[in-house]
């Protein structure tokens, strides 16, 4: 099943936002009424309060909020501009404060050469760079928050492109350690992606990433493939990730899911179908498999698929509901969850 699903990856897939690089959690649409204006700062953010059940012999339900966000962004006159961003959710981050997540200054030379240093989303994978308000499932996929890890890094970045262009691309010289440490070996990770629009409807992407998580000398290298379809209201997206080497274990996984060991190569994928039965109701299937030690057949490997659906109030309104079924190899556990989420932006 593996195998052939990694083959169909490479084959077909799509998401309905647009395919340009996302450095933080909210993108920029250049064609909407709402662009930026220098020297009027914008406060914008999002809120996720979400209810979780798991199915087990203790029958655990939780209320929580999934996210809780707030922002400012502007322009500088000139071609200057900043994003700043904080995470006021008690269920994200390894001390349950409020933490500085995006922080960064960008100077736009021209649409194909625009560079940004601070802290940032490393630019790699379709799903890590989908703002988190514009998932299609409440999860972004096992795969993405284990191997993408930190999926945030202080950096500079060199970025270009639009959503009307047919390419984007982005390069970053990153510490490797994550938010909220220090970095600990002189030595950068080098993090990259691109995207080609091959046609309206067909997009591909690729990314990469090679560097130094705990030190000096031990290396990390991981390759990312996704392939984007839309036909009218049917939208199906995939993604195959490939990592090995050296990883820093202090760094926590994706939007605070628990990390595990990793063996020394590992890798994943996921499938996702949507369809807009109308302008407020989406339907959603996602297949996905994470194997965290690819030398190791019997212990570790997980599936999971997701069913459910979007119903959007309005624009800023949604709400998502989404059961998870896992499948562990060689354990029989009672873990599937129901996921109920609104989200509110602002």
């Amino acid at each position: 099943m593996k195998n052939i699903f990694s083959i169909l990856c490479i084959l077909v897939f799509s998401f309905q936002v647009n395919h340009t690089i996302a450095q933080g959690c909210v993108d920029e649409d250049p064609s909407s009424k709402d662009t930026l204006n220098a020297n009027k700062p914008k406060i914008f953010g999002y809120i996720q309060p979400q209810y979780d059940y798991t199915f087990n012999d203790a029958n655990e339900n939780s209320f929580r909020f999934k996210r809780a966000r707030i922002g400012v962004r502007g322009k500088i006159k000139g071609n200057f501009s900043y994003y700043f961003m904080l995470e006021t959710s008690p269920f994200i981050g390894s001390s349950g404060d409020a933490y500085l997540m995006d922080a960064f200054v960008s100077y736009k030379h021209s649409n194909w050469v625009k560079v940004s240093v601070g802290s940032f989303k490393q630019p790699f994978g379709l799903e890590v760079m989908t703002p988190c308000n514009n998932l299609t499932t409440i999860d972004r996929s096992i795969v993405a928050d284990q191997l993408v890890a930190p999926q945030r890094d202080y950096g500079l970045m060199l970025l270009g492109g639009n959503k009307y262009t047919k390419l984007n691309y982005a390069v970053a010289l990153m510490n490797g350690r994550g938010l909220g440490v220090k970095d600990n070996n002189a030595k950068k990770d080098i993090v990259g992606r691109a995207t080609y629009k091959i046609v309206d409807f067909l997009t591909i992407g690729g990314s990469f990433r090679y560097g130094y998580p705990s030190n000096d000398t031990d290396t990390r290298t991981t390759y990312g493939g996704d392939i984007a379809f839309t036909f009218n209201k049917l939208k199906i997206q995939g993604e195959y990730i490939y990592d090995e080497g050296d990883y820093n274990r202090a760094s926590g996984g994706g939007c605070g899911s628990t990390p595990v060991e990793l063996g020394e190569k590992r890798d994943g994928a996921y499938g996702m179908i949507s369809y807009d039965i109308s302008e407020k109701f989406q339907p959603v299937f996602k297949y996905e498999y994470f194997d965290p030690n690819i030398d190791v057949k019997k212990i570790g490997y997980q599936e999971m698929m997701t069913i459910g659906f979007n119903y959007f109030f309005n624009k800023k309104v949604r709400l998502q509901l989404n059961y998870q079924a896992h499948i562990e190899t060689y354990i029989n556990v009672d873990n599937d969850i129901l996921l109920a989420q609104v989200q509110f932006k602002f």
